[in-house]
């Protein structure tokens, strides 16, 4: 009797499977405690809550140390010598857009 209250248990809380799945817990130790506590104690509370993941500045500033500039300025260089080789690449086959006049919306079909 208690494997079936049990098994409903966990469908109505399938939050329990995120420990499940991170082997925080197991299921046999969540039947153990679901048998000594019932489902209305106190202890549950910890694995039924909506872990929200709370983000400080402390994480941004230990993200932005771990960045090298040297790296990113290396990066930065190679794209622009690349850009560069295309530009040269198709330099002869640019199209002139200093002619370009835009229709107004309101004009159709050139009414």
């Amino acid at each position: 009797m208690a494997k079936e209250e049990f098994k409903i248990f966990v469908k109505k809380n399938p939050r329990l499977l995120r420990y499940i799945n991170s082997k925080e817990m197991t299921w046999q130790q969540f039947y153990e405690m679901y048998d000594m506590y019932g489902e209305d104690n106190d202890i549950w509370k910890k694995y039924l809550e909506d872990k929200k993941e709370t983000v400080n500045m402390s994480d941004f500033v230990n993200y932005f140390k771990n960045i090298n500039l040297d790296n990113v300025q290396e990066s930065i260089n190679s794209i622009q010598r690349v850009l560069g080789v295309l530009g040269d690449l198709m330099g002869s086959k640019t199209v002139n857009t200093s002619n370009y006049e835009p229709k107004p919306i309101y004009k159709h079909f050139d009414d």
